[in-house]
């Protein structure tokens, strides 16, 4: 049945790439679907160049009348289809593929099937999926799709990548973004609210597929209607002013002519920030439906969580050529993430009575025992829970974040020279370092949840009565001993994060640090300081750990020598 639906949606994709192509082909004017000819600016000056002009048009007319006739012959169909695939290639039909060369187009390829198997499973009736929910991660197909007329225009009309295409790279993560919205949308009213009908879900499809269409005109008519290739999207909505940007006193660069605008970076973060609020709702879904197979589809989306963070990086630098190895690696996050999901809804379905049987395309019988578990685990109510916050407060939410972010980082980033020197090892850090914090969040919530407390485990050196978390509690045990050892395990970390930093800079710009005197300097040591800090976090035990293990050396050599009690009496 996979194999089925994939050959149909390949075909059918195929299809319709060459309806465009023989659009562009059959009406020259369609500068969407065809290249645009240098005739068409040239500067006419001359009565011979009149005439020559007045030649090609006339052989073009010829060409067009015999290209209309060849479109009624199927053979010739056949033909130009084959040549026209031939022409463009697998690369140039995926999504930033373009970018990411060979591996990123097999990655692409690759994420589809696994993530039609994801589909299937999710969709099964024992899950008792929200039926908006539902529709959210159907529609991401219709945003993979909007990437493949939206790279073909890229790159055969202005011969840039989608990544520097600002309006038609915005308008294609647009989708993306009602995508989020849905799932988030359709969980939340399903978890709260019992009075779900089917007009409203109507009225929100109709909304959604609308979209799609609208995009799929901004494409046939934008190239013609004079947007150029950095042409901002929403016309640049909400972007500050250059001459106000060059006075603000912490810019010490100026913007590269294919920075995304904001309205395109509020589309990007609040398609991350989105999908981080779906990943917590699904996982508290597992309590309405009494399921906890459902937190595993929460791990399962992490690998997504890390593409789109791998994404932002790349804009983040400005997409540039040395760090291509950021497109692969947001295609390699998202053949991952779809396996995962892929996995983890198997795993749902199986629990809620799916069997092999279900793949036999003859309908089966809801009276036998397996039928009848089926349709009782579908039937079975959810049980609804009290949001703790409107709709109205998660979208000021989602608002304040997604705005905040893009105001931030547009015009925050200017200060650095980081992201103009395409660093590697920044890059890494990033695409690494949020999506391992957001895990961190949802570790810390499993362990509450079991009743076992926050923190990564580890031995407790036999104290806490048998628990093999660490806290604060077990430093205080060692009285004064345990706080002397701590603040000077904290003064160790601060000691270490200058110098390390100040080589971060080093090796990112090839001159070291002057905090005193350059503003820019200062604030990108205390930036790296801080992003070190936050990835201290996760570190928290070791370093509760290291004062523990101190803390005896600390009694004896210090506390003692200076006349203090042994810190374990004291607390005896």
């Amino acid at each position: 049945m996979l194999v089925g639906k994939m050959t149909t949606f390949r075909a059918t994709t195929r299809a319709a790439i060459y309806v465009l192509f023989t659009l562009g082909q059959t009406y020259p004017r369609c500068q969407a679907f065809s290249p645009a000819s240098p005739l068409a600016t040239a500067s006419i000056r001359s009565n011979a160049n009149r005439l020559a002009i007045q030649s090609a048009s006339n052989m073009m007319q010829r060409t067009h009348l015999t290209s209309r006739l060849n479109m009624m012959d199927p053979c010739q169909i056949l033909t130009d289809a084959s040549n026209f695939f031939s022409s463009v290639g697998t690369d140039n039909i995926l999504s930033f593929s373009d970018q990411g060369q060979n591996l990123a187009g097999i990655f692409f390829q690759a994420s589809l099937l696994p993530y039609l198997a994801f589909l299937y499973f999710l969709s099964f009736r024992g899950n008792r999926i929200p039926e908006i929910g539902n529709f959210g991660f159907q529609f991401l197909l219709l945003f993979v799709l909007s990437t493949i007329p939206s790279g073909i225009i890229t790159k055969g009309t202005y011969g840039v990548s989608l990544a520097d295409c600002d309006w038609l790279h915005g308008g294609a993560e647009a989708l993306l973004t009602i995508t989020n919205i849905l799932i988030v949308f359709g969980f939340r009213r399903a978890m709260s609210a019992s009075n779900e009908t089917n007009i409203e879900n109507w009225k929100l499809k109709v909304a959604a597929i609308c979209s799609a269409v609208a995009f799929a005109g901004a494409l046939a008519v934008g190239p013609g209607l004079g947007f150029g290739a950095h042409s901002a999207f929403l016309l640049g909505l909400g972007n500050l002013p250059s001459g106000f940007v060059e006075s603000l006193p912490w810019v010490a660069h100026s913007e590269p002519v294919n920075a995304l605008s904001i309205p395109t970076w509020a589309i990007h973060f609040s398609s991350v920030f989105e999908w981080i609020f779906a990943m917590n709702i699904i996982w508290n879904f597992s309590e309405n439906s009494g399921n906890e197979k459902w937190k595993g589809l929460t791990w399962g989306m992490l690998p997504l969580h890390a593409s789109g963070i791998a994404a932002c990086t790349y804009h983040f630098f400005y997409n540039p050529s040395s760090l291509q190895f950021l497109v692969s690696t947001q295609a390699g996050l998202t053949l991952l993430g779809n396996i995962t999901c892929a996995i983890a809804a198997y795993r749902i379905a199986v629990s809620n009575g799916w069997t092999l049987s279900e793949l036999n395309p003859l309908p089966a019988s809801k009276t036998s025992p397996k039928g009848i578990i089926v349709e009782n685990n579908a039937a079975m109510p959810l049980q609804l829970t009290e949001q703790t916050e409107s709709d109205a407060a998660l979208a000021a939410k989602l608002a304040a974040l997604t705005f905040g972010a893009a105001y931030i980082v547009k015009y925050g980033e200017l200060c650095l020279d980081v992201p103009f020197e395409q660093n590697a090892f920044a890059a890494v850090a990033i695409v690494a370092g949020i999506p391992a914090i957001t895990a961190f969040n949802f570790y810390n919530k499993s362990q509450l949840e079991r009743g076992e407390g926050g923190g990564i485990s580890f031995p407790s050196f036999g104290q806490g009565g048998g628990k093999n978390t660490l806290s604060m509690a077990d430093v205080k045990k060692y009285g004064v001993s345990g706080t002397v050892a701590y603040v000077l395990t904290e003064l160790a970390f601060w000691a270490v994060a200058f110098p390390v930093a100040s080589n971060a800079l080093y090796q990112s710009t090839g001159h070291w640090p002057d905090v005193i005197s350059d503003a820019t300097d200062r604030a990108t040591v205390l930036g790296f300081i801080f992003a070190g800090a936050n990835v201290a976090r996760l570190l928290v035990p070791v370093r509760l750990g290291a004062a523990l293990a101190l803390a005896p050396w600390v009694d004896e050599n210090i506390i003692n020598r200076c006349g203090g009690n042994s810190s374990k009496e004291e607390n005896a």
